[in-house]
Parts: C-alpha cells; structure tokens; sequence
C-alpha cells in the first residue's frame, strides 16, 4: 500500500529539473519515533536535500524539519550518507516557488559572504544583563557580549540547541551558533534602532 507521502514524492524526472544549491543551514530535524536531533543542511533544492547529522534515519522513514531561514519541511529519506541522509520535499507547488526564492536568497548571501551575524554592526549594550527565556518557559540569567539588528551573541551557562525559539528580553529569535561561552541568536526581525536602545541602553540594572 503506497502511503500520501510516497504519492506525494516528486519523481525522478521532477528532481533533476530542481537545481540545488551548496548551503550552511543549521537546524532540526524528527524521525518517525518523535526523537529530535540537530542538524546541517549541506545542498537542497525544493524537491529534496541533504543534512548532515549524527542520527540518521531508515530509507522510506518520514521527516520534519526545522530549518533556519526555511522554516517547516516534511518529506520522506531517500538514502543515507556517510554523514547523514538525503531526503524528499513533500510540498505544495506555493511552497515550493517560496523555496526556490528562499534558497536563491541564501546562495546569493553565502556567494557574497555575508554571515547572519556580520549583516549589521556590533555594539556592546550599556546594560547588557538581560533573561533568555525558552518555549517550555525556562528561563536564565544572561550577558549580552554584543549586539546588532538582526542579532546577539550572549555569554550563558547553558546551550539551548541549534534552531531553538527563545526570547531574549522582549526580542524573539533563535539559537543559531554556539560557542565557548555561549550562543549566538538571529531575531526573528531585523530590529530597529530605536527599539534596541530602549531594551538593552535605556534599562536601570
């Protein structure tokens, strides 16, 4: 019995008219037995892609993802790699056109060299203590090493995984990086600078 993802599969032919693109996306990914585990995306196009990961699904298993700058995306794995596994895209015909605009975008940003985190200048807040506060409601003191528009790289005593909404005071974004000291985030909108002034300048500590 075939199942609605198999009917949904794009076939050979479409997947050789998909033009994949090279790109560093970081994210998350659910295998059938509702485990969650990191991931990197290596290429993709809008009817497949290929992620980097320690945990790789069975052939035929169905996935979602959650990919930075993508968002959602289901499909079904189509074979493993010695470092992870490539997988189907199962969308709609819309979803697909806003992946193709979304990957020629980052291709463009990758070719050009302009990393999340460098779109904007840096500055180091007055005040730079502020609370990361995550989906399950947990929430930790943090110090914000520096700052942008579109994001921050804060000094925390936990790492929160790749792909993780959080709340950095009134700000929501996302955990994109992680280093020594803690996490680089990426707002969920570049932010204007009249609002970051008053979040993280204009507080009394």
């Amino acid at each position: 019995m075939r199942s609605a993802a198999m009917d949904h599969a794009p076939s050979w032919a479409e997947k050789r008219n998909f033009q994949r693109v090279r790109v560093k996306i970081y994210g998350r990914f659910m295998l059938e037995d509702r485990t969650e585990h990191p991931c990197q995306v290596t290429d993709m196009s809008p009817g497949n892609v290929a992620l980097r990961a320690d945990r790789i699904g069975e052939p035929g298993e169905k996935v979602i993802a959650y990919l930075d700058h993508i968002g959602r995306i289901e499909g079904v794995i189509t074979r493993t790699l010695e470092d992870g596994f490539a997988m189907t895209v199962i969308a709609s015909e819309r979803k697909r056109d806003k992946l193709a605009a979304q990957l020629t975008w980052l291709a463009n940003k990758h070719e050009l060299d302009l990393p999340e985190d460098r779109r904007h200048e840096r500055v180091a807040p007055r005040n730079p203590m502020t609370v990361l506060r995550l989906a399950d409601g947990r929430q930790y003191q943090c110090r914000i090493i520096d700052l942008s528009l579109s994001g921050a790289a804060v000094e925390i005593d936990v790492k929160p995984a790749l792909g993780v909404q959080v709340m950095l005071g009134t700000m929501r974004g996302q955990v994109v990086r992680h280093f020594e000291d803690g996490v680089a985030i990426e707002f969920a909108v570049v932010q204007m600078p009249e609002t970051l002034d008053a979040e993280f300048n204009d507080l009394r500590g």
